[in-house]
């Protein structure tokens, strides 16, 4: 059976997004799962601009054919990851709840802009204005 990678899109440049996609254990529930830094030039982050996710507003996760967007992808990540960790445990507990995922999430992406522009990293651009 030729099953396809969950895929998790984040920011390579940021340390929250670099750490938490490494550490979110998945394999246990998902099986495959393949990490995208959303600064590279894959051909996959175009198709993803153009349907309208802001790789700068939110991280993406995508399984089982279905995207997950910002404090969904966030949501759901918690509910599948396992509980091997004391990151796992505690990302389970806080962001399983959807209410808390909603109301977090913008402080997380408060702090990842905080982050970039203390490290002097840019926004990611839109590879769709290459084009």
């Amino acid at each position: 059976m030729n099953e396809e990678a969950a895929l998790i899109i984040y920011d390579g440049d940021c340390i929250f997004c670099q750490n938490y996609a490494r550490f979110v254990r998945l394999r246990e529930a998902v099986g495959k799962v393949e990490l995208l830094d959303a600064r590279s030039k894959d051909p996959r982050l175009s198709t993803y601009w153009r349907r309208g996710y802001d790789l700068n507003e939110g991280m993406l996760f995508v399984y089982k054919g279905k995207t997950y967007y910002g404090s969904d992808a966030v949501h759901v990540l918690a509910g599948l990851s396992s509980p091997v960790s004391w990151f796992n445990r505690l990302n389970r507990a806080i962001f399983s709840s959807r209410a808390a995922s909603t109301l977090l999430y913008p402080l997380l992406k408060v702090g990842r802009r905080l982050t970039l522009v203390a490290r002097g990293r840019t926004l990611i651009d839109d590879p769709t204005l290459e084009d």
